[in-house]
């Protein structure tokens, strides 16, 4: 890596999600609820049931890792 980009990383505790990236991973699962589970118990989190939204059949989430890094997450619905 970089010596000049590595010195302006910064990782938080808790994990701000990093938003303003070029890219967001997009991750089929068969329940968010369950994945909402499994992300806590792995040090990720998803925003919570409220920020959930629908679309094209699928119900979508997002949520970040332990280095907050932005992910999706969605499920089919119906």
């Amino acid at each position: 890596m970089n010596p000049d980009i590595a010195a302006r990383v910064q990782i938080a505790q808790p994990p701000v999600p990093r938003e303003d990236t070029a890219l967001k991973f997009i991750f089929p699962v068969a329940s968010l609820a369950e994945a909402r589970r499994l992300a806590a118990e792995s040090g990720c989190a998803l925003k919570p049931v409220a920020a959930e939204w629908e679309f094209n059949g699928y119900r979508h989430c997002d949520g970040h890792d332990p280095e907050g890094n932005v992910f999706q997450l969605r499920e089919r619905v119906g």
